[in-house]
C-alpha cells in the first residue's frame, strides 16, 4: 500500500480575510486572483491558465469603452503584473459569436487589432473563451483535481457523477475559436451551469467578481477532489509500491553520482542540457510503483506540459537487487538514443513542410527506484519540467484509480506540441548566451580573477560551481547567479575535497563542461632563503592541485562523452626565470606543461585544454595582497605602492592587467565557438612582456 493516504490534495482558500488587501480596481482585483490561483501549482501551473476580467477603460482619444483585460501569451499566473494583461474591445470580439469557424491565423490577428494598446502583450490563446463567457471574471485553470477527471478513461461520467448538473462536458479540442464558441454556447444555453470541464485539458468557472470566480473556482477543485479521494478510498496510488527492490538513501546517492554525467552526455545531443534531480517521496513513490511503466507510455497529462515535457519521458527500467550502475550506465545511453530515433520518427509521422523539428532529446527521465530527473538548457526550464511532471505525477494517481488514465492520442500531441501559437511563447524567452547549458567549476573563485572568471562565463550563460578554500567568499561570488551558481569550500591539494567539489557540480546540474584551475598561491625569496614547506607548498597547490582538478574532470567529461575544456590559470613566470621566486615559477611551469599532456590525452575525446598566463594582477588579488607584494617590490628594489606603474612601464603596450582581462582569455578558451579547434595552447595576458613570448 501507499504510505501517502490521500489520492488529490484539496486546495487552500488565500483570498484575504482583511477588504482592505483587496484593490478596488477591476484590474487589481483580476491580478490578486491570478496571484492566490497562481501560488497553488495544484491548480495552476506555471505559465498555464489564463483569468480575464471585463469593465470600462478609457481609450486613447478619451471614450469610455468596455474592455476585457486578459492574460498575455507567455506570462504566468503567478508572478504576472498589471502591464502582463491585455485590453481589447469587447464590441469588437462579441460579433465573432456569429461566426461558424475561423483560422488561428485570421483569430490572431483580428485580436491583435481589437487591443486598446498596441504595445500590450500578444493576447492569450483562449482570449475568445473568456469574451464569449457572459460574465464579468473568467477564471481558466488546470487544476490536479479537475484533471484526473478530465483525464480518466470515463471522464464524462465521473464529471456528472461528481457534479451534476452544474457541470458541461466538451470533448477535447485543440484551444481556438471552436472551443471558444463551444464553451460560450453551453455557458449561454444553461443559466444553471457553474463549471465547464474540457476534456484532458482543464476547467473553466466564472463570476460576477474576481472573488466570486476565485472561491467558486476552489470550491470546484475541492468538490473533485473530494469525489477522488471518496470513490478511491483504500486503493493503492499506482498500484502500489514494488516489493523487494528498495533502494536506500547512500546507495542512491551514489547511484546518481556514477550515472548523471552519463546521462547529461546522452540527453545533450544537440545542445548541452543541465539536469536537475528529483528524489521527493511522491518522485520515489511513483518511480518505484507497479504500474509506473505502463503508465509512462501514454502520455501527458495536460496539454500545456507537452513543450516542456514532451509527449513522453524517457524511461529507464532498473533492478537495484541485481544491477549495479555499470549495467545503469549503459542503459541510460542505450535508452536515450532510443528514444531519440522514436522522437524523430514521431515528428516525421505528423510533420509537414512548415515543421522545424524539435530537440530530440528528452525532458523529463524517470530512473526506476532511483528518481526523476529533469533536462533543458537552463536550471529555470529544467526545474519546469521537473515541476510539471509532478503535476502529471499527481493526475496519473488518481485517474488510474478511477479506471484509466488517458491522454491525448499521437497526432493530437503533435498538433500542440508544434502549434504555432504554443510556439510563440517559447519565442519569448531571452536569446541564449553563448555557454547556455554548460557547467563549469572555478577554482579560486573567491579571489580578484576567479571572481571576474565566474563574472564572465555567467554573464556567457554557463552555470558556476565556485571552488574556494574561502568557502564565503565562494558562496558570495555565486550570490547573485540564483539557480545558476553553486559554491563548495575546499583544499585543491586534497583529493577528497576535489573529488566532492565534482560531486556538487554533478547533484547541482549533472556534470561540468568547463574547469578553470585558478587556484594560487606565491612566494618571493632568495633559493638559500627558501623553506622546504614554501617550496611544497607552492608545489602542492600549483602542481598536486592541478593535477588533481585535471584528473578529477578528465574521468566526468569523458563519462559524458561530450569534450569540454579545461583552463589553466598560470602565469608569465611559468615561461620566464623569476629572480627570487623558484618556488613559484618552477610550479608554474610544471602548471604549464602539465597541461600540454593533458591536451594529449584528451584530444581524441574532444577535451581542450589551454593555458592562460596573466602577469601583475594587482586589482582585486588575494596574492598580492600579500606579502607576496613587499617580497617582489623588494625583488625589484623599489617600494610596494610603485610596484603597478614598474609593471606597467615595462610592458610592450605600457597598460596595466586587470582581472577581466584575463577573465576575457579564460572565456576565449571556454567556448566552443571561439576556440573550438585549439587545444595545448597558450595565451599570454601580460601586456606584453618579450621575455615571455612564446616563440
Amino acid at each position: 500500500m501507499s504510505t501517502i493516504q490521500r489520492m488529490i490534495d484539496r486546495a487552500e482558500d488565500r483570498w484575504p480575510d482583511d477588504a482592505s488587501a483587496v484593490p478596488d480596481d477591476t484590474l487589481g482585483q483580476v491580478l490578486l486572483a491570478s496571484h492566490l490561483l497562481g501560488a497553488d501549482r495544484a491548480v495552476a501551473n506555471f505559465g498555464g491558465g489564463n483569468t480575464s476580467a471585463k469593465g470600462t477603460a478609457t481609450d486613447h482619444v478619451g471614450r469610455e469603452v468596455r474592455v476585457m483585460w486578459v492574460k498575455g501569451s507567455g506570462s504566468d499566473l503567478a508572478t504576472m503584473e498589471r502591464e502582463s494583461f491585455t485590453p481589447l474591445r469587447m464590441d469588437e470580439m462579441l460579433p465573432l459569436f456569429e461566426r461558424d469557424e475561423m483560422s488561428d491565423e485570421d483569430m490572431v490577428a483580428h485580436l491583435a487589432r481589437c487591443q486598446t494598446d498596441p504595445a500590450a502583450p500578444r493576447a492569450s490563446i483562449e482570449t475568445l473563451l473568456h469574451a464569449f463567457v457572459p460574465t464579468d471574471h473568467v477564471h481558466h485553470t488546470h487544476p490536479d483535481a479537475i484533471n484526473v477527471l478530465a483525464g480518466t478513461r470515463d471522464g464524462e461520467r465521473l464529471v456528472r457523477e461528481c457534479f451534476g448538473d452544474e457541470a458541461a462536458w466538451i470533448p477535447y479540442i485543440r484551444p481556438g475559436f471552436t472551443l471558444a464558441k463551444q464553451v460560450g454556447e453551453a455557458v449561454r444555453d444553461d443559466p444553471s451551469l457553474k463549471l465547464v470541464v474540457l476534456a484532458k485539458h482543464g476547467l473553466v468557472v466564472w463570476g460576477d467578481t474576481a472573488e466570486e470566480a476565485y472561491r467558486r473556482t476552489l470550491d470546484v477543485i475541492n468538490r473533485a477532489a473530494d469525489f477522488v479521494n471518496a470513490t478511491t478510498n483504500g486503493t493503492p496510488r499506482f498500484g502500489g509500491v514494488e516489493d523487494g527492490a528498495a533502494v536506500g538513501e547512500d546507495e542512491r546517492a551514489a547511484l546518481l553520482r556514477e550515472i548523471l554525467p552519463a546521462l547529461r552526455g546522452a540527453v545533450s545531443s544537440e545542445h548541452p542540457k543541465v539536469l536537475v534531480v528529483d528524489t521527493s517521496p511522491r518522485v520515489l513513490e511513483f518511480v518505484s510503483s507497479r504500474d509506473a511503466p505502463e503508465l509512462t507510455d501514454i502520455g501527458a497529462a495536460c496539454p500545456d506540459h507537452l513543450v516542456h515535457t514532451k509527449r513522453l519521458p524517457l524511461w529507464i527500467p532498473f533492478d537495484p537487487s541485481s544491477e549495479d550502475a555499470a549495467v545503469l550506465r549503459d542503459r541510460v545511453r542505450e535508452r536515450a538514443a532510443a528514444f531519440r530515433d522514436e522522437y524523430r520518427e514521431y515528428v516525421e509521422r505528423h510533420r509537414d513542410e512548415s515543421t522545424v523539428p524539435a530537440d530530440p532529446d528528452a525532458r523529463v527521465v524517470l530512473i526506476q527506484h532511483v528518481g526523476l530527473v529533469g533536462v533543458a538548457p537552463t536550471p529555470k526550464n529544467a526545474r519546469l519540467s521537473r515541476d510539471l511532471y509532478h503535476r502529471a505525477i499527481e493526475v496519473m494517481a488518481g485517474a488510474h484509480a478511477l479506471g484509466g488514465f488517458t491522454s491525448l492520442d499521437e497526432s493530437e500531441s503533435f498538433a500542440v506540441e508544434y502549434w504555432p501559437l504554443e510556439l510563440y511563447k517559447l519565442s519569448l524567452a531571452p536569446p541564449p548566451g553563448e555557454l547556455q547549458g554548460r557547467v563549469a567549476l572555478v577554482t579560486g573563485a573567491a579571489g580578484g580573477i576567479g571572481r571576474a572568471v565566474v563574472d564572465a562565463l555567467a554573464s556567457a550563460g554557463a552555470c558556476i560551481v565556485a571552488y574556494d578554500l574561502d568557502g564565503d567568499g565562494a558562496a558570495e561570488a555565486v550570490a547573485e547567479l540564483g539557480d545558476a551558481g553553486a559554491s563548495v569550500a575546499g583544499d585543491v591539494t586534497a583529493e577528497d575535497s576535489v573529488a566532492g567539489a565534482f560531486g556538487a557540480a554533478v547533484a547541482a546540474f549533472g556534470g561540468v563542461d568547463i574547469v578553470v584551475s585558478n587556484a594560487g598561491v606565491a612566494s618571493s625569496a632568495a633559493i638559500e632563503e627558501t623553506s622546504l614547506a614554501e617550496w611544497e607548498r607552492n608545489h602542492a597547490i600549483l602542481g598536486t592541485g592541478y593535477f588533481l582538478v585535471g584528473r578529477e574532470a578528465f574521468g566526468i567529461l569523458r563519462a559524458q562523452d561530450r569534450g569540454g575544456s579545461v583552463v589553466f590559470v598560470a602565469s608569465k613566470n611559468a615561461l620566464v626565470a623569476g629572480k627570487n621566486a623558484a618556488a613559484y615559477s618552477s610550479a608554474k611551469a610544471a602548471e604549464l606543461h602539465l597541461a600540454r599532456c593533458l591536451a594529449e590525452e584528451g584530444g581524441a575525446a574532444g577535451i581542450r585544454v589551454n593555458t592562460v598566463n596573466p602577469d601583475a594582477v594587482l586589482q582585486g588579488s588575494r596574492i598580492w595582497g600579500s606579502t607576496w607584494r613587499e617580497e617582489r617590490a623588494a625583488a625589484y628594489g623599489i617600494e610596494p605602492d610603485e610596484l603597478e606603474e614598474h609593471y606597467r612601464k615595462r610592458t610592450t603596450l605600457g597598460v596595466n592587467i586587470l582581472p577581466e582581462d584575463i577573465a576575457e582569455a579564460v572565456l576565449h578558451f571556454a567556448s566552443p565557438r571561439r576556440s573550438g579547434k585549439s587545444t595545448g595552447n597558450l595565451l599570454n595576458v601580460d601586456g606584453g612582456v618579450p621575455a615571455a613570448y612564446p616563440r
